[in-house]
């Protein structure tokens, strides 16, 4: 069984335990496609809360999680991202709702997401972001999911990994493409798959996820892509906050 097989049987184990929550009233955060968009000329960073993965095992089990979202708030990132799977990623809803509190920026509920209970729970927590992964829904399903997320004004991260995936995300209206350079089948990682995808053709903001370490790696994306989300990496520093402000390398040629 491959990674996202085993993780799609235990979320559904998991969603199917979950209550369906009453819709409560939050907050109106910032657009994270309203703030990418006011500032092309550098690439912007999606600031991962990670304590774990399948792959790699634990990362930062005892990261002070309010600590280092504020660290990311400082160095300017144009989200956070917040895992809330607790099996693989030993994260929880209530990581999101304690970080909501404490910054006002975008976050984003990062988690495989396969029923509408899971976008109320991550709105009342507090999210203005979620992550809708191709590879884990029917392409029907999918489209449901999205449409049921526009309607909670959630915006949408459309995570893909081939260009079949991506054909189908560019026909969602004003998602925001996800390229992830993990292989969710083997945990691999690389950014020949980014750079590969990566179009700029297409009117949508284009977001390269995981394998970056440097600035250097940023740069090698930067033309085609607005963001990266970076979890690991920044989970793994010394200064959060300075690698933040390294991955923000400038995008040559863009119009200001």
């Amino acid at each position: 069984m491959d990674f996202l097989e085993k993780i799609l049987a235990e979320k559904f184990l998991e969603v199917e335990k979950m209550p369906l929550e009453i819709l409560q009233p939050q907050p109106q955060r910032p657009s994270f496609k309203a703030y990418v968009k006011a500032h092309p000329e550098n690439v912007q960073v999606i600031g991962e809360v990670k304590r774990a993965s399948p792959s790699k095992g634990d990362i930062n089990v005892d990261v002070d999680i309010l600590a280092q979202a504020q660290a990311y708030q400082k160095a300017g990132v144009a989200a956070i991202s917040v895992l809330t799977d607790p099996v693989f990623f030993k994260g929880t809803i209530a990581d999101l709702k304690q970080i909501a509190a404490v910054v006002e920026v975008p976050i984003l509920c990062k988690d495989f997401i396969i029923d509408q209970k899971q976008l109320i729970r991550a709105k009342n927590a507090g999210a203005s972001l979620v992550l809708l992964i191709v590879a884990a829904l029917s392409e029907e399903k999918l489209r449901e999911l999205y449409q049921q997320a526009l309607d909670l004004d959630l915006e949408v991260l459309v995570e893909t990994h081939d260009q079949e995936e991506l054909a189908v995300a560019l026909t969602l209206p004003e998602a925001i493409i996800g390229v992830n350079n993990r292989n969710l089948k083997t945990f691999e990682v690389s950014l020949s798959t980014s750079i590969t995808l990566g179009n700029t053709a297409h009117q949508q903001i284009f977001v390269s996820e995981s394998g970056f370490k440097t600035s250097e790696d940023v740069k090698q994306i930067a033309d085609n892509y607005q963001a990266v989300l970076v979890g690991e990496t920044l989970m793994r520093a010394q200064n959060p906050q300075a690698k933040v402000q390294e991955l923000q390398v400038v995008r040559k040629g863009v119009q200001v």
